[in-house]
């Protein structure tokens, strides 16, 4: 029997914490299974102070880049509270499945990821920088991004 690798550890600013329970609590009628996940990180991750959150951490406000190891592609995207969402502009919101994939990872975490379609890929974070505009620099949570953000679940927590 093959067990499944535990998930990659998550590191999140702990002034974020209550704003992002809220807005997952906020969720749980809407999308009661993706407010549960973000619950759920919430729950597992390492809580830090803003000014201890490492560099490499895709939080609020931060722009990610990841790969997907099966096609190779990449995609960068800003993660965002939900209000300051805007995927013309590449900020995708932490109420995505990819957005709380993503939240609190560091650079070079691999997790897995189910597409719609029920085919699994791993997901690699290959770069974390700030963000030089927008409004939503808080030191923060995740990012996300993904082909279809609001189409795929996936499979590990992220």
């Amino acid at each position: 029997m093959t067990r499944k690798p535990a998930p990659p550890r998550i590191f999140i600013n702990e002034d974020l914490v209550d704003h992002l329970e809220k807005i997952a609590e906020g969720a749980l009628r809407r999308s009661p299974d993706l407010a549960d996940r973000l619950l759920s990180e919430l729950a597992r991750a390492q809580r830090v102070p803003a000014a201890k959150v490492p560099a490499d951490v895709v939080t609020i406000g931060n722009r990610a880049t990841f790969r997907d190891e099966t096609t190779g592609k990449e995609r960068s995207v800003t993660l965002s509270f939900p209000e300051d969402a805007d995927i013309s502009a590449g900020r995708i919101s932490v109420m995505t499945p990819i957005g709380v994939a993503l939240l609190g990872l560091r650079e070079g975490a691999r997790f897995d990821w189910e597409t719609t379609t029920g085919e699994t890929r791993q997901l690699t974070v290959i770069s974390v920088t700030p963000e030089t505009t927008g409004d939503s620099g808080a030191t923060g949570n995740a990012a996300g991004t993904g082909n279809g953000p609001d189409a795929a679940s996936q499979t590990a927590s992220a």
